[in-house]
């Protein structure tokens, strides 16, 4: 087993082909196909199925991704360190939920950086999905929540996909709202005055947990519901119906635009904090940008 190998699986797991990932790789397909094979007869597994619709990984291709992923990611981390001329492009990627000061941070990262010579991925997704890119390597960083209600079941599962947790900051409960929202004039609110306008949730998918809710206070009854799959669908709803959504209070209107206010929830309860933090790999080396996104982060959310 070679570096060369596992960059080729990474490569072909993203593009989904073999036709679309020796493009990628500047190899022709045969002799892509026949890496490929050697490789699974020396591990002895199968690490994709094929199909006419392309590639996808088989159970073992899954765990073994992960451990090429990890594997890749580290000797990039030590090539970063001791040669400054590589041969291939670096590659950094976060995955968060929906926090626009994650996207702001990164945002002045990759300012810092030419785009033509690495490779960027930024992915705003569900908790479980962020688990999963951050355990897979698909992504060097997660950025997600933590609570005393959640905090139990989701180190639990952290511990089991290999990850450990980082906090990088406390909040208390807010409600965004626009500021054209009958309420948001106001110093603070409370539930009851927000049960006439309709809660916005970021839906979680099939699998969802009210462990997995990225809005504190998942449990609370609303009389008015609305799941949501995108930050911008949450905006509009705001303007559209009135709708609001309970978050930590760390708005961007950079990137939001300057029409939305957080408010205090003033019965959120003195006890109820949103641990925000990252996760990583456990043992991780990190990359230099890896270091720098987390230090940017923590400017950002210093300044607020």
């Amino acid at each position: 087993m070679t570096l060369q190998q596992l960059r080729y699986i990474i490569t072909i797991s993203e593009a989904g082909s073999l036709s679309k990932a020796a493009q990628i790789l500047y190899i022709s397909q045969p002799s892509l196909t026949s890496s490929v094979r050697e490789l699974e007869n020396e591990l002895g597994i199968t690490i994709f199925h094929r199909s006419g619709k392309g590639m996808s990984l088989t159970n073992d291709g899954v765990v073994f991704l992960s451990s090429a992923r990890y594997l890749f990611t580290q000797y990039e981390s030590l090539m970063e360190q001791y040669d400054k001329n590589g041969p291939h492009k670096k590659r950094f990627a976060i995955s968060a939920q929906h926090y626009s000061f994650a996207v702001k941070s990164f945002v002045e990262l990759v300012k810092r950086y030419n785009t033509a010579e690495y490779e960027f991925a930024v992915r705003e997704t569900k908790t479980r999905e962020v688990i999963e890119d951050v355990s897979t390597m698909r992504s060097e960083i997660g950025v997600i929540y933590l609570s005393d209600f959640n905090r139990k079941a989701m180190m639990k599962v952290l511990s089991s996909n290999g990850l450990e947790f980082h906090k990088l900051i406390d909040c208390k409960a807010y409600a965004y709202m626009s500021k054209s929202h009958p309420l948001a004039e106001k110093e603070s609110v409370s539930f009851k005055e927000l049960e006439d306008y309709p809660c916005l949730s970021f839906e979680q998918g099939g699998e969802s947990s009210f462990y997995y809710a990225e809005e504190i206070f998942s449990t609370n009854h609303y009389p008015r519901m609305i799941k949501v799959s995108d930050r911008a669908t949450i905006l509009n709803l705001m303007v559209g119906l009135n709708g609001y959504t309970v978050c930590s209070g760390i708005i961007c209107g950079e990137l939001n635009g300057d029409g939305y206010i957080a408010i205090p929830i003033e019965d959120a309860g003195g006890e109820e904090i949103m641990e925000i933090g990252y996760i990583v790999k456990k043992e991780l080396i990190m990359s230099k940008l890896a270091v720098e996104y987390i230090d940017e982060l923590k400017r950002y959310l210093n300044e607020q």
